[in-house]
């Protein structure tokens, strides 16, 4: 019997042939890799975006803020300023909400994007025009200001309780206004909560009150959130700048 050989075991059997490659499918996952990278790019383009807007623009509005409210009390340390010019340029006085934690709040004349961008509160001028509580009229001193970017000094409003403090600090005078009323949301068109006399506050009569307007919800402007105030006591400013008992 004849030896056994490997050609012998061996069977012949055909190798299959190469599957010929689509050109669409190649097309096809460039294209899905070109709109990945595109993807993450946006992504990163986005995340710098809020970045830039929810923090450097806060760092630059504080900056600008505290060199704009260092003037203002310089030209308070000044013997020839008195009353009758508080309304310049670099301010009129600070704002103090302690419920809000967010310091002093310098306040300057209007409230376009101009004036808030450099992280202040600003009273109306237009639609209506707001008195300054140092003009001791009956009236409704109403301010605006950010509530994220650019400072965003009243982000916390809506820590604001009935009852709480808002203390309106000048050269010479601290007025104390305790919060009364609040309307967490209205429309951005709506004017009547800057009235004179804030009836949908509640009240028919004329006073003196504040009122903090800032848009609601917060990142967004498409509505506003409102709180009023009504004075309670004016405390003369002693020679040592001494706080009045609601901020200490």
């Amino acid at each position: 019997m004849a030896a056994r050989t490997d050609h012998d075991e061996r069977t012949d059997v055909e190798e299959p042939a190469p599957v010929p490659r689509r050109r669409g499918s190649g097309r096809l996952a460039m294209a899905v890799s070109v709109f990945g990278e595109l993807l993450i790019t946006t992504g990163l383009v986005l995340g710098l975006f809020v970045v830039y807007s929810l923090w450097w623009t806060n760092v630059v509005a504080d900056r600008a803020a505290d060199k704009q409210g260092d003037k203002v009390r310089d030209n308070w340390a000044e013997a020839d300023t008195g009353p009758g010019a508080l309304d310049t340029k670099n301010g009129v006085g600070f704002l103090h909400v302690p419920a809000m934690k967010n310091g002093e709040v310098l306040v300057e004349k209007g409230t376009s994007s101009k004036v808030l961008n450099d992280g202040v509160a600003g009273y109306y001028t237009d639609p209506v025009k707001s008195p300054l509580p140092t003009s001791d009229k009956n009236g409704n001193f109403t301010l605006a200001a950010h509530r994220d970017g650019h400072g965003a000094k009243f982000h916390n409003i809506d820590k604001l309780k009935k009852g709480d403090s808002i203390v309106y600090e000048t050269k010479d005078n601290w007025y104390v206004y305790k919060v009364y009323a609040i309307l967490p949301e209205t429309s951005k068109y709506n004017v009547k909560v800057l009235q004179s006399v804030p009836k949908q506050s509640g009240k028919t009569k004329p006073g003196h009150y504040i009122t903090l307007t800032t848009c609601t919800p917060v990142y967004t402007s498409r509505y506003r959130y409102v709180v009023w105030g009504e004075l309670e006591r004016v405390d003369k400013v002693d020679s040592d700048r001494t706080p009045p008992k609601e901020l200490s």
